[in-house]
């Protein structure tokens, strides 16, 4: 049997019947892999942790955690979403293949397996793989900060340098913050939208909507903010302001509505109407046209 190229690929198989884990490892073994087992859904997380696979073999249904939940914490994971999961299931049910691939799967394939089908499909899968992740390289290594975004604004797949500068402005589960996924919602059909000047991010950044990707994914640039106007920290010291009163201040000078700016910071209009008060009353002002003029200064 003809070995891929490169013979540094590895593989994962998660399957909680011993015959079968046999059969797929001496399989993949022979076919120049490196082959990496799990037992369950729970083991196969920790594994992956330690070492990346560059493919996931993932059996549909095992006990305590199935394979479809096993998928979808991989791609909730924005360390972990990118690996490609095939899914192994003996149920050809159209209920459960939508299921593998609404949890993130890239395909299945049906138990019994057949040899020539499997090493085909996951040679296959990982060419394409290598050659996103050869893209997202070249991206980076010309200073291309880079994300992929479903429909939903979800990632799907982000250069590093990307992953570097929004690392600390994901939530918990890899999302996009809620006022950039605020923005592409309201510019989903626009492809010369605004850009978004996303200056809370460390560090500031702007998003701006590239062409859609091959596979209907839109793709957005990332591009280190110029700063001119101070930023928060500043505005802080310079007129004892507290954090949010600063900024506040920050994104009034940049021409934001009460609105714009209570999407930006996760706050009410109201509540941004008064902490500009206290912001006018430190100053000694009464309208934002004077505030900002006295804060360029700063």
């Amino acid at each position: 049997m003809q070995r891929p190229e490169p013979l540094s690929d590895v593989v994962l198989i998660v399957d909680d019947v011993p015959e079968n884990l046999s059969i797929l490892h001496t399989l993949l073994d022979e076919s120049g892999y490196t082959v990496l087992v799990a037992t369950d859904g729970i083991s196969a997380l920790d594994r992956v942790q330690l070492l990346p696979p560059d493919l996931i073999l993932l059996d549909a249904i095992m006990p305590g955690l199935d394979g479809f939940e096993t998928c979808q914490r991989l791609k909730d994971n924005i360390d972990t979403r990118g690996i490609p999961v095939i899914f192994m299931t003996g149920l050809t049910e159209t209920e459960h293949i939508l299921r593998g691939f609404q949890a993130g799967g890239i395909d299945y394939i049906t138990k019994p397996i057949r040899p020539a089908e499997v090493v085909a499909r996951i040679a296959s899968h990982l060419r394409h793989s290598q050659r996103m992740a050869q893209t997202h390289e070249v991206m980076d290594a010309i200073g291309q900060a880079v994300v992929a975004v479903d429909l939903q604004g979800d990632i799907l797949w982000l250069t590093p340098l990307a992953q570097t500068w929004l690392r600390a402005s994901l939530d918990a589960e890899g999302h996009l913050p809620a006022a950039v996924r605020h923005w592409l919602t309201a510019n989903v059909e626009c492809e010369d939208a605004k850009p978004f000047d996303f200056s809370v991010s460390n560090p500031p950044v702007v998003f701006s909507r590239l062409r859609r990707g091959m596979q209907g994914e839109t793709l957005l640039l990332l591009q280190r903010k110029t700063a001119r106007t101070p930023e928060p920290a500043a505005l802080m010291q310079a007129f004892k302001l507290t954090p949010r009163e600063a900024d506040v201040l920050h994104w009034a000078m940049l021409g934001k509505t009460n609105r714009d700016i209570a999407d930006i910071l996760g706050m009410s209009p109201r509540t941004v109407n008064k902490h500009l008060e206290h912001v006018f009353e430190k100053l000694g002002v009464e309208t934002r046209t004077a505030a900002a003029r006295i804060a360029l200064n700063c």
